[in-house]
Order: C-alpha cells, then sequence, then structure tokens
C-alpha cells in the first residue's frame, strides 16, 4: 500500500551472513507488477494528501466511519485487481523456493479478495502459508506481521528475508531483524540508498542467485523495534 512517513534514526551497520530459512513476500509491486494509480485514487476517495499515510487514516477515524472508507479503498482495489499480472520472473523464482523446501509467506496491506484472486488466477499452484492481510494490525511497517509469521514458523526472525518494494516493506523487515531486499521500479529508486534495505535487485528472480551465493544483510536490532 502506500508509502509511510515514518523513520527510525540508525546506527550505521555492518555486514554479516545470514542463513535464510523463510521467504516473506510483499504483493503489489512484488509477487504482482504495480499499479501505482491505485493510490491517488484512494487518496481521493477518502479526501486526503499524500502527507497522511492511508491506513493510518482509515485507523484513525471514528470506528463507525471506519467501514466506509474501508469500503471505498476496496472499491479500488476490486477494480485493479481485474488487471493484476505476475511481476516477471516471479513464477522461477517460486518454483525454485519451492524446490528448496523453503516456506514462503505473504504479508500485505491489500484486503483479502485481491491477495486470493492473486493466488487463485495469477500464482496458481504456488502455497504461502501464512497469508497477512489488511485484517491484521498493526500493518507494516511495524514488524508485528514478520514478527507472527516467525511464531508460525518457529524460526528465528533474523533467518527471514522480507520482499519488496517500499520502505514499508523495508523497515517492517528491519525492524524484526530479518533480512531485507528491494525490487527496484522507477518510482521507488530512493529507498535501495535507505539504511533498512540491505539488498536491491532489478529483476525478482535475481533472488535466486542472491540466496545460493549467501545472502548478506546488514547489522540488525537484537531485539525488535516495536
Amino acid at each position: 500500500m502506500a508509502l509511510s512517513t515514518r523513520r527510525l534514526v540508525l546506527a550505521p551497520k555492518a555486514v554479516a551472513e545470514t542463513p535464510i530459512v523463510g521467504i516473506i513476500f510483499d504483493m503489489d509491486g512484488t509477487l504482482c507488477k504495480p499499479q501505482t494509480w491505485m493510490f491517488q485514487r484512494m487518496r481521493d476517495a477518502l479526501g486526503i494528501d499524500k502527507s497522511l499515510d492511508i491506513l493510518d487514516y482509515v485507523h484513525g477515524l471514528p470506528e463507525d466511519e471506519q467501514a466506509s472508507a474501508h469500503l471505498k479503498l476496496q472499491a479500488v482495489e476490486r477494480e485493479a485487481m481485474v488487471d493484476m499480472e505476475a511481476t516477471p520472473g516471479v513464477q522461477r523464482l517460486l518454483d525454485w523456493v519451492d524446490s528448496q523446501g523453503i516456506p514462503k509467506a505473504i504479508l500485505t496491506r491489500n484486503f483479502p479478495i485481491p491477495v486470493q484472486h492473486l493466488l487463485d488466477k495469477v500464482l496458481v499452484g504456488h502455497a504461502f502459508e501464512p497469508v497477512i492481510t489488511r485484517d491484521f494490525r498493526p500493518p507494516k511497517p511495524s514488524p508485528a506481521g514478520i514478527l507472527a509469521i516467525a511464531k508460525t514458523w518457529n524460526v528465528d526472525p533474523h533467518k527471514l528475508v522480507m520482499v519488496g518494494d517500499s520502505i514499508d516493506d523495508m523497515m517492517a523487515g528491519h525492524r524484526a531483524g530479518s533480512g531485507t531486499i528491494l525490487l527496484r521500479t522507477p518510482v521507488n529508486e530512493h529507498v535501495s540508498g535507505e539504511p533498512e534495505t540491505d539488498v536491491t535487485v532489478e529483476n525478482i528472480d535475481d533472488i535466486i542467485e542472491i540466496l545460493e551465493k549467501g545472502f548478506t544483510t546488514k547489522e540488525k536490532p537484537s531485539e525488535p523495534v516495536l
């Protein structure tokens, strides 16, 4: 979903090799091609500008107004869902991940119906477990979703990697202590230079070679930054 303006001041980081035992994927702009027009349409529907995070705004509304706001967001997402396409190279990456027996999950700020459409119509034959959507709170950039996945898998979050296309993805991963991989696009190039971003790739299936050679991360918090 929308990029967050919240930042975390970080100390300089060293580089260390990290064993990866699970991969967490963002959805829009990661598993499927970005449809960036959605975000302005959502802001227009809510009557807000770019200075506000979309979900933060909705969650900050009086409780009796939140349902209506969510319906406005969902209408835009349903429209975008019709034209959803897999990111080039993602099938190759997922086939490789499955061949290695590496568990994979989805952590997204989308609501469940477009996510199910992705699994049923676009990425057929690939299972993700768990799948965490907008129903889970707090959303990215909080590390809570990643920590919940680590608990489900009974693994150390430092041995997971978060793959995404936004600063929210990178911040969530870093704050959880996980590795982060940014899929670079023309609209997120600035994120590759952020301290929370460990590795940047131009094509999502470049991740295969990175993991085969041994993934390296910047120094991570020893405890989650909530």
